[in-house]
């Protein structure tokens, strides 16, 4: 993949796919270094397979035999000197953390975040998202929960007006970093 919003999009449909209903994500810059954390309540992994799921022929999906998510961000994240580290348990759900070192050559670039922020909110509105990005001592947070709270119930997340709000949102925080 050709950006770190890729695999943002990818990891985090795993979630969705696992039945999660909130999936925390974490996008940090810090000191040369950019950590990616994902973490859901969905139905996790056995130790086995969490063992094995960075091998790209091994997937729980019963359409195709190989799944290359993972171990094309295990990837990424070891070509520029980082690493992948991951940990599940059946019924209670997975961590995923991807460290980048952003000065190496192979770091790919983040794209388009808030695109990619707008389609999971859009293709799963119902979940709850927090999305904590940062980059030095600058953050910022999107919780669903707290849109919900605000738009009071009777808009969805994912009505057109909503899902440009968060994409302007996202843009100008993602500036301000």
């Amino acid at each position: 993949m050709t950006e770190l919003s890729l695999y943002v999009l990818d990891i985090v449909q795993n979630s969705i796919t696992a039945d999660a209903s909130r999936i925390d994500v974490n996008l940090v810059e810090r000191l040369g270094t950019l950590t990616f954390e994902v973490k859901d309540n969905g139905r996790g992994m056995s130790a086995e397979m969490a063992e094995k799921v960075t091998d790209p022929f091994t997937t729980s999906r019963t359409t195709r035999r190989v799944g290359l998510g993972l171990p094309f961000l295990k990837l990424a994240a070891e070509q520029t000197g980082g690493s992948l580290e991951l940990s599940s348990e059946l019924g209670v759900g997975t961590s995923l953390s991807a460290l980048f070192q952003t000065e190496h050559i192979d770091m790919v670039p983040l794209g388009d975040f808030a695109g990619t922020v707008v389609t999971l909110i859009q293709g799963a509105p119902d979940i709850r998202f927090v999305i904590k990005r940062g980059r030095d001592d600058k953050e910022y947070t999107l919780d669903t929960d707290e849109l919900r709270e605000v738009l009071g119930g009777d808009v969805p997340l994912n009505e057109p007006d909503v899902l440009t709000w968060i994409n302007d949102y996202v843009t100008e925080n993602e500036l301000s970093l």
